[in-house]
């Protein structure tokens, strides 16, 4: 024992304690290492559980029914043709609605042939046309067969008729389109319309 009741250590070299503080921390890291090895091992996660896996549970379990592997294509569902119906549908007609500037009602006749017109042009028995008196050329007129309430536009392109109670003189596909070829003279609406 010493003089003032102190132990005197043993002296150690300090290489020593820092090769073994070198060695507590190396054994210390592949411990961690151990450890997380067994850990991803005992998972099922990690490229060696796949290895040591039997050839039966590497398969792909079998999938809902209900379900659909994003993996794959899906194929669109096929819609069903519609079956054709036995009359033919028109496309609806996109009507104009124009301001009407006046109305009246007289009695029409129809023409069937011509030379020119009032307006320099040809008169043209299948087009939708007609003649008034004092309209001016160009006007759109819808006329209004009272008979059976068919009507037709007609642009005014001619001067007449010049016959008492007559105001319009269409042409004979105008009268086809209202039904009045049969009659000859028809009583009639008519409404003259702004140009869009």
């Amino acid at each position: 024992m010493g003089r003032s009741g102190r132990h005197r250590q043993p002296d150690i070299p300090k290489t020593f304690g820092l090769s073994l503080t070198i060695r507590l921390l190396a054994a210390a890291g592949f411990a961690a290492i151990a450890v997380t090895t067994i850990t991803i091992a005992l998972s099922g996660s990690g490229p060696s559980s796949a290895q040591t896996r039997s050839p039966a549970a590497l398969a792909d379990p079998p999938r809902p029914l209900d379900r659909v592997n994003r993996d794959e294509t899906r194929t669109p569902l096929a819609t069903p043709t519609p079956e054709p119906s036995e009359t033919p549908t028109e496309a609806p007609r996109k009507t104009r609605h124009r301001k009407i500037l006046s109305r009246g009602a007289c009695e029409a006749s129809y023409y069937a042939a011509g030379g020119r017109t009032s307006s320099g042009e040809a008169f043209h028995a299948d087009a939708l046309t007609a003649a008034h008196r004092f309209l001016p050329i160009g006007s759109k007129v819808r006329v209004i067969n009272r008979n059976n309430d068919r009507s037709v536009v007609v642009r005014i392109n001619d001067r007449g008729p010049f016959v008492p109670g007559r105001c319009l003189d269409l042409s004979s596909a105008a009268m086809q389109a209202v039904g009045g070829v049969g009659s000859g003279v028809i009583p009639v609406k008519y409404e003259v319309l702004a140009k869009i």
